[in-house]
């Protein structure tokens, strides 16, 4: 996962309590019974936290925006002065597609819209905007407003390609809950998406440590049976160890891409009835958001155009339920996003530890589809069988 791009943004909220402040918490592993992990949407840590070290009482600083790996209290945010009214005025940037700079703003809007450009292509774009194939090497962070001035849809004119909201920024007024917690608990500014790219490729790696070279989420839907990792999933690895697990949903549950009409399947109002001490949390929960999938207007995983704030509901209710039961002091709450959502970030993602094998799966990145007949992925062991099409992929070198 890499910092900017996917996946954890805003890592972690850890909750091994046994005291009433925070701060005496031993963090003693040991006593840890029960994991939550809660994956929202398309948000950049700078988009959400860059602001972090400059809100009222916080206690980081910004280390004058260079940290030292052993300052704990130095946020890796935007670079930026404060006036005496708490105004941010951001010296970090992008040039615009007409060679103008724009600074990073104070987002005004909690329902950003058209969604901003989170391809395989324009996410490589948005690192590095001339040489996107270059990424790894040389990743700058300069194409995010050039790409979504290019690429946004006008909103029926509500909104213009223009408003350059990629580099807009959130802060403790907008998302009070999370910075609550992000003052309160533990926080991660470096951590990052496993793909530079959307949702389902990013949520197969949180399941499966792969995306079967799937670069899009179009292409990401299961087929019957769902997907069969040649390495296994989470799921495989918890059921061999005796690890209870559930997985919490609205709409429907991610982890039905790998594991259709599973048993470990409930709805969101079990977990909630559990936490309360209605029985009893299994030991590791995915709570999932609603991802608007049966096209309701209650969609709460903070994919934009949705209201944020929905997102800071559901989740302040996911995390309020386990502080208010008989879970809490023995429980981790990890809250974690898929990926950067088009949003800007300054941090340059580092390339994935290889651990000896470049691709374990033995699948490139490029669009796929699984031609086997019957289907590959159906099978123990099998994956996408990914062919790349010409011209839609980048490989990061």
């Amino acid at each position: 996962m890499q910092r900017m791009l996917s996946a954890v943004l805003f890592a972690a909220l850890v909750s091994i309590l046994l005291a009433p402040n925070p701060a005496l918490a031993d963090g003693n592993l040991y006593k840890v019974n029960h994991i939550i992990i809660l994956m929202q949407e398309n948000h950049s840590f700078d988009n959400y936290f860059g602001a972090l070290a400059y809100a009222p009482g916080a206690p980081y600083h910004n280390g004058n925006g260079v940290c030292s790996a052993t300052d704990h209290h130095c946020v890796d945010g935007l670079t930026c002065t404060v006036d005496s009214a708490g105004n941010l005025t951001c010296s970090s940037s992008n040039l615009d597609d007409n060679g103008s700079i724009v600074q990073a703003f104070h987002e005004g809007s909690r329902c950003v819209k058209p969604d901003l450009d989170h391809s395989w292509l324009n996410t490589h774009r948005e690192a590095n905007f001339l040489n996107p194939n270059q990424t790894l090497k040389s990743f700058l962070s300069d194409g995010f407003v050039r790409v979504n001035d290019l690429t946004e849809q006008l909103d029926n004119g509500s909104e213009s390609a223009t408003d350059d909201q990629t580099i807009g920024f959130y802060n403790q007024s907008d998302i009070p809950f999370y910075y609550d917690l992000a003052e309160k608990f533990a926080i991660s500014d470096r951590h990052f998406a496993s793909v530079l790219g959307p949702t389902f490729p990013n949520r197969s790696y949180l399941m499966a440590a792969t995306s079967f070279g799937h670069l899009t989420t179009d292409d990401t839907f299961p087929p019957p049976g769902g997907y069969k990792p040649i390495t296994g999933t989470i799921f495989d690895r918890l059921n061999k160890f005796g690890v209870s697990w559930a997985d919490y949903f609205v709409d429907a549950p991610q982890a039905g891409s790998f594991l259709p009409n599973d048993p470990h399947f409930f709805p969101v109002s079990v977990f909630l009835a559990q936490a309360a001490g209605l029985g009893t949390l299994p030991q590791v929960s995915f709570v999932d958001p609603d991802f608007g999938l049966e096209g309701t207007a209650l969609e709460n995983d903070e994919h934009p155009p949705v209201d944020i704030q929905r997102g800071l509901a559901f989740v302040s209710k996911i995390v309020n339920a386990v502080r208010n039961g008989p879970h809490w002091k023995n429980s981790i709450i990890f809250i974690t996003y898929d990926e950067h959502g088009g949003f800007y970030d300054h941090a340059k993602s580092p390339r994935a530890p290889q651990g000896g094998a470049l691709n374990p799966d033995g699948i490139n990145p490029g669009q796929c589809e699984d031609l086997s007949n019957p289907p590959a992925s159906e099978q123990p062991g099998g994956g996408a069988d990914c062919v790349e099409l010409p011209g839609t992929a980048w490989y990061w070198k």
